[in-house]
């Protein structure tokens, strides 16, 4: 699918960001367009986990605007809760609910915000658990599922909700080593399916073949943007060539 250069859904400007006395995001700016992947990359800390959370305002933003479509976020009187509708998000931990099953934890979100009928929460939540690999999975509890089909029952409940978005925060670093690549071959499918997705992610492999655009942070600004062959094989900033150096 061709990104449309013409639609930003999301639009980032001067962002601002401060805990106290220690400001975390220091004037962000970025532009987000329909069908693209941006891949976030930086060192903890950077500020890339909280600039991610502000989109759909986990965080309150200090100063800037962030545009979601046509709807300005950070405008108090925006319902947010509208927002988050079409704003899909994945975290490092599943936070599934452990009394409920795979399925039934697709459900619930869609039932209770979407007021989708029961039979049909439960036709979407068979389809997009079908969708992510895990079919034969519905009817297992959290507890016996592994980490990465936890995480992949996740995606699948966000991707229920028929996001416009998809927000991904390190989505992979809670998991062994070995279940990695099942979460990043759905991320991998989206993307080909022309999801438009914000991740932020230690997973270089990942950027390099399927990220549109590249963003590395650090100190909470944007050292450098591009395209992944330029950021990758040609850094133009010594701390963007020293830190691929060290991850890659």
């Amino acid at each position: 699918m061709a990104i449309d250069k013409t639609k930003s859904i999301i639009r980032i400007r001067d962002l601002h960001k401060s805990y106290g006395d220690t400001e975390v995001l220091k004037g962000i700016d970025m532009d987000v367009y329909k069908g693209e992947v941006v891949v976030i990359l930086g060192p903890s800390g950077s500020g890339k986990s909280t600039m991610l959370r502000c989109v759909n305002r986990l965080e309150e933003p200090t100063s800037g605007h962030i545009y979601f479509e046509d709807t300005e976020i950070t405008d108090k009187k925006t319902n947010i809760n509208e927002v988050r509708k079409h704003v899909g998000m994945v975290f490092q931990n599943f936070n599934l609910f452990p009394h409920l099953t795979a399925k039934k934890n697709v459900m619930i979100a869609q039932e209770k915000v979407l007021k989708r009928s029961k039979e049909e929460a439960e036709r979407i939540a068979i389809e997009q658990l079908q969708r992510v690999g895990l079919g034969d999975r519905m009817d297992h509890y959290p507890d016996g599922l592994s980490g990465g089909q936890q995480q992949r029952v996740a995606i699948a409940r966000a991707l229920a909700m028929n996001p416009h978005v998809m927000l991904f925060d390190e989505a992979t670093s809670a998991l062994d080593p070995e279940l990695v690549r099942g979460v990043l071959d759905v991320m991998r499918e989206l993307a080909r399916e022309g999801m438009t997705m914000m991740v932020v992610t230690h997973e270089m492999g990942f950027a390099r073949d399927v990220a549109d655009h590249v963003v590395f942070m650090e100190n909470g600004v944007v050292i450098e943007r591009g395209a992944p062959d330029e950021v990758f094989n040609n850094p133009k900033s010594e701390r963007t060539r020293a830190f691929i150096g060290n991850i890659a």
